[in-house]
Parts: C-alpha cells; sequence; structure tokens
C-alpha cells in the first residue's frame, strides 16, 4: 500500500505531539497510567483500561493504536506507527524497543512520497519483544513467541517461537 499524509494528518500529529510532550510525558508514576491511557484514547487509540503504556515511550499515532488486556509498551519504546499496531491481550514491547510501520520503496524515489511504503505490525496474545529489538513493517509476531533483546525482525514470527540475531532467526520453540 502506497501511503500519504493529508493535511488534517499532519495538525493531528501537530496537536497530538504538544499533548505528548505536555501532558502525557511529565506524568511518568504508576498513578498516572489511567490518565496516559485516557489521552490516548481521546486520540483515538483503541486501548484497554488495563493496559499501560510508560509516559517516556513514543506513539508516532494513537489513532493507529490498539492495546489489549494488560498489554504494554515499556520505557523508551517506540511505535512509529504509519499503519495500525496491534498489541493483543498481554502482548509486551520492552524498554527501548522499536516498531516501525513505514519504509520506503526502492526504485520509486521520484515520487512525492519518495516511495513511502506502510504495512501494520501485530504482535499475539502473550508476545513478548525484547529490549533493543526492532520490528519492521508488516510483521506479525504470534502468540506467545518471544523477540530477544536487540534482534532484528523482518518477517513474522511463529506462535511460541523464540527468534534472536539480525536478521533475527528461530533459536527454539516454547513447549506447552
Amino acid at each position: 500500500m502506497i501511503g500519504h499524509v493529508t493535511l488534517s494528518n499532519k495538525l493531528r500529529r501537530a496537536l497530538w505531539n504538544v499533548v505528548r510532550v505536555g501532558l502525557f510525558r511529565p506524568f511518568g508514576t504508576k498513578l498516572f497510567r489511567p490518565w496516559r491511557i485516557a489521552l490516548l484514547k481521546l486520540f483515538g487509540a483503541n486501548a484497554a483500561w488495563t493496559s499501560e503504556v510508560y509516559a517516556s515511550s513514543k506513539v508516532w499515532a494513537p489513532w493507529l493504536l490498539t492495546l489489549g488486556k494488560h498489554s504494554c509498551i515499556g520505557p523508551y519504546a517506540v511505535v512509529y506507527n504509519q499503519a495500525r499496531v496491534t498489541l493483543d491481550d498481554d502482548a509486551c514491547l520492552s524498554q527501548y524497543a522499536y516498531v516501525c510501520t513505514a519504509g520506503h520503496a526502492l526504485g520509486m524515489t521520484n515520487n512525492a512520497q519518495m516511495g513511502l511504503v506502510v504495512a501494520p505490525v501485530t504482535m499475539g496474545k502473550g508476545a513478548w519483544v525484547g529490549a533493543r529489538a526492532f520490528v519492521n513493517m508488516g510483521v506479525t509476531v504470534g502468540e506467545g513467541a518471544v523477540v530477544a533483546a536487540c534482534a532484528c525482525v523482518v518477517k513474522d514470527v511463529a506462535p511460541r517461537t523464540v527468534v534472536g540475531g539480525n536478521p533475527a532467526v528461530v533459536i527454539r520453540t516454547l513447549d506447552n
């Protein structure tokens, strides 16, 4: 899918950035977890009230974010969501992890968007993306799967599988 940015989207992003810096990020204790979820919901996120989004995390577009029950976006994690990002129930995006839903199509650099392409990212129920891991656009991390710290995931991760490395490869499968 070729993406494009509209003026209204730019204004919405600008307003969200003001709110994120002034009203979201300064309130970092657990006491303000409901406040942060409310702000995300105000900007269109489909977030369960039991989800956790740390104040130091950065969500690019709340209106393209879905958070299941008890899901978590950890400290300093980045969700660069030009397409939908979904964390199902109990999914965890650890500290400094980076989810990226946009990239550039090779050979399409002459158009106005410089070949921008976007694709959603989904983390299944109970999936865990470790610290400083990178998850590329279009990837599904299956239910109960684990992405090891510092891994670079460019392909889907099967359910109940542990992957790691750059590019990420299967390390093992998890027993029931």
